[in-house]
């Protein structure tokens, strides 16, 4: 290990140690009201599941991905980590036990869990915007070939000036935009569906718009983001929302991705964990398994 991450280990370690009381009990209940802290409890890893474009992020990211002797991806996040299924569940889950981490994008990052620092760094839109904070990926809309009169009349408010607005008043990271909005007037139904981690700024573009244009009528599917662009690939929704990057064999099937923010991904821990500042290392052996308790944490 690295001096510099073995002086963060430690920081950790003497941190997790000055929070634990005699007597600690169980997941949450007594700690949470004594404020004790046992070190030796078992981590509970929270995780998305597969096809969450958050967590295809996550392990790339921080390397619980790791090529397998014959060059393959292989996710090695640990068997007994909790599978949540979107943002909201990781977010309770992580907020009801004491000894639990997780992984959401940090513009769903709310007050009833805390986000560690990585690294020395907070997860802040200016140090994403600055690049100390590496923890970040983009979010994408898809489409495949022309999409009708309405859905383009939204990509292009999305993409404007007032769309970008939304996107930055929300906790996201605008990208260049096309200046001021002016609608075609087009109607139409648009149906969005894909990644549970666009949807909550998904949500206030599209209120934004039909303020806008009366005439669109949209339908938006929270589900991950390999269900948004399969459906977009078949064309059963209009836009597909991931919060990845396309795959090569995505790509080939005629899909375009349009990068409409940037967004980071917060390690979260319980209120009650002292913990307050993690190496990506100390995050990958956590999520691989090989910290199994907090005092596991090097």
């Amino acid at each position: 290990m690295k001096k510099g991450n073995k002086i963060l280990a430690l920081t950790l370690s003497a941190a997790l140690a000055a929070g634990c009381l005699a007597g600690c009990g169980s997941k949450g209940g007594s700690d949470s009201k004594s404020g004790s802290f046992d070190t030796s409890q078992e981590i509970s890893v929270v995780s998305r599941e597969e096809g969450s474009g958050t967590r295809g992020a996550f392990v790339e990211l921080t390397g619980v991905e790791e090529k397998d002797a014959d060059g393959n991806k292989v996710d090695k996040t640990t068997t007994s980590a909790i599978i949540a299924n979107s943002t909201e569940v990781v977010l309770t889950t992580v907020a009801g036990d004491d000894y639990s981490i997780g992984y959401i994008s940090l513009g769903a990052l709310n007050d009833t869990v805390k986000a560690v620092k990585i690294g020395g760094v907070e997860a802040t839109a200016d140090n994403i915007n600055n690049g100390t904070y590496t923890l970040s990926r983009p979010f994408n809309i898809v489409t495949k070939g022309q999409v009708s009169d309405v859905a383009q009349d939204f990509i292009n408010y999305i993409m404007s000036e007032d769309g970008q607005k939304i996107v930055s008043s929300n906790g996201y990271i605008e990208i260049a935009n096309s200046g001021a909005f002016k609608s075609s007037g087009a109607t139409g139904k648009i149906v969005i569906a894909g990644s549970s981690s666009v949807t909550p700024v998904m949500e206030k573009l599209t209120e934004a718009y039909k303020a806008v244009n009366s005439g669109a009528d949209i339908e938006l599917q929270e589900s991950d983001s390999t269900t948004g662009i399969t459906a977009a690939a078949d064309g059963t929704c209009d836009i597909g929302m991931a919060s990845r990057e396309l795959k090569d064999s995505e790509t080939s099937e005629g899909l375009t991705a349009t990068v409409i923010a940037m967004d980071g991904i917060a390690v979260i821990v319980n209120k009650n964990n002292p913990a307050t500042d993690l190496t990506t290392d100390q995050v990958k052996s956590i999520f691989t398994g090989e910290a199994a308790t907090w005092a596991d944490v090097k």
